[in-house]
C-alpha cells in the first residue's frame, strides 16, 4: 500500500517567519479557502515547496488533523504559528489570497492543515521537487512511497531529518527504516482543535454551539502530568470550563457532571449551574476517544472542592 505524502506550496512570508522561530512543536498550514483537505491520513507526511521559481522542498511536518474554522479561532489556538507576527497580519494575508476588500471585517473560514514536529531546512538541504511535478500546480500534489518518486521524497527528508539530529548533537539520531506512519507529538493548538471537532463543536455538558464561547479544556492540566491527548480533554462552554478548572465543578468517571456546593456557599449564586448537576454529558461516540477515566478519577480527587 505504502505511505501518501503530500508536497504543498507555500506561501513564502509564512515559510520565512516560521523558519527562525525556535522549537515549535506544531504549525498551522492554513489555506485561505474553506475546502477542508482529506489527501492525508495522522502520522503521513506533509512537505512544504516554495513559490517557483523556487521549486525546492524546504521542509515539512507529520500530519495530524485538518478542518475548517474561522480565522479569528485559528489565532486563538496557534497564535505564531500560524505563520504571522499578529491576527492582524493574517487577516492581512487571507484578505490577499481571497481577493477581497481590504477593509472587510468578515471572520473568514479557512482551511487548516495542522502538522506537528515541523522542521525547516537550511538552503543547503532543499530538495528538488520531482520530475512529474508540474508548473501550474498551486496547492499540492500527493505521492506514495509505494511508487519510486515518493519513495525517494520519503529517503531524501528523513536522511536530512537523521542529518539535522546529529548537527544539533541530539544523541543517537531516529532511524526511520521503511516508510510508516510517525508518532504525531500533539501540542496546545491541535489538542484544542482535535478536542472541538471530535465533540462535534458542542459543549459537553449544555450543548452550547456558539463556537467562540467554546474552550477544549484538559482533565487533568498539562502543567500537572497531564497530556494533550483528546481522552484528557472536554469541550466546555467557558464559564464551565473556569469552574472546572478551578474545582467548583467537574466530571465524574461515569461521566455525570456534579456541582460543589461551595458555589452557593462561597457566592451565594449558581442556579443555572445546580440545574444541570447530575447531567451526563455528551462524549464522542467513539469509545476510544472518550474521557479517560483515571484522568477524571484524578480530577475528582485532587482538584473537585
Amino acid at each position: 500500500m505504502g505511505i501518501n505524502l503530500v508536497v504543498a506550496v507555500t506561501d513564502s512570508d509564512w515559510f520565512e517567519m516560521l523558519r527562525r522561530q525556535p522549537d515549535l512543536d506544531e504549525v498551522n498550514f492554513w489555506s485561505p479557502s474553506e475546502k477542508n483537505f482529506k489527501a492525508l491520513t495522522p502520522g503521513e507526511l506533509f512537505l512544504f515547496k516554495l513559490h517557483a521559481p523556487r521549486n525546492f522542498i524546504v521542509g515539512g511536518g507529520v500530519f495530524t488533523h485538518a478542518n475548517t474554522m474561522p480565522c479569528s479561532l485559528a489565532w486563538e489556538a496557534f497564535g505564531e504559528a500560524n505563520g504571522a507576527r499578529s491576527a492582524t497580519q493574517m487577516r492581512k494575508h487571507i484578505v490577499k489570497y481571497r481577493r477581497n476588500e481590504s477593509d472587510d471585517r468578515t471572520d473568514f473560514t479557512i482551511g487548516c492543515r495542522i502538522l506537528t514536529q515541523p522542521c525547516f531546512f537550511e538552503e543547503r538541504d532543499w530538495i528538488p521537487v520531482p520530475r512529474n511535478w508540474a508548473k501550474n500546480i498551486v496547492s499540492f500534489k500527493g505521492y506514495n512511497t509505494a511508487q519510486s518518486d515518493g519513495l525517494q521524497l520519503w529517503e531524501s527528508f528523513t536522511d536530512r531529518l537523521r542529518r539535522g539530529q546529529q548537527e544539533m548533537g541530539a544523541g543517537p539520531s531516529e532511524r526511520y527504516g521503511e516508510p510508516q506512519l510517525m508518532r504525531t507529538r500533539l501540542g496546545q493548538g491541535s489538542f484544542r482543535v482535535l478536542v472541538t471537532d471530535l465533540y462535534g463543536r458542542r459543549c459537553a455538558v449544555t450543548q452550547e454551539r456558539t463556537l467562540p464561547a467554546l474552550e477544549a479544556a484538559h482533565i487533568r492540566p498539562y502543567s500537572d502530568g497531564g497530556e494533550h491527548s483528546p481522552r484528557n480533554g472536554l469541550l466546555l462552554r467557558r464559564d464551565i470550563h473556569r469552574l472546572f478548572d478551578t474545582g467548583y465543578v467537574t466530571v465524574t468517571p461515569e461521566l455525570d457532571f456534579e456541582v460543589s456546593p461551595r458555589i452557593r456557599e462561597e457566592f451565594e449564586n449558581g442556579r443555572h449551574y445546580y440545574a444541570l448537576h447530575g447531567k451526563r454529558i455528551a462524549t464522542p461516540h467513539t469509545l476510544s476517544q472518550r474521557p479517560d477515566r483515571r484522568a477524571l478519577t484524578w480530577h475528582n480527587e485532587h482538584c473537585f472542592r
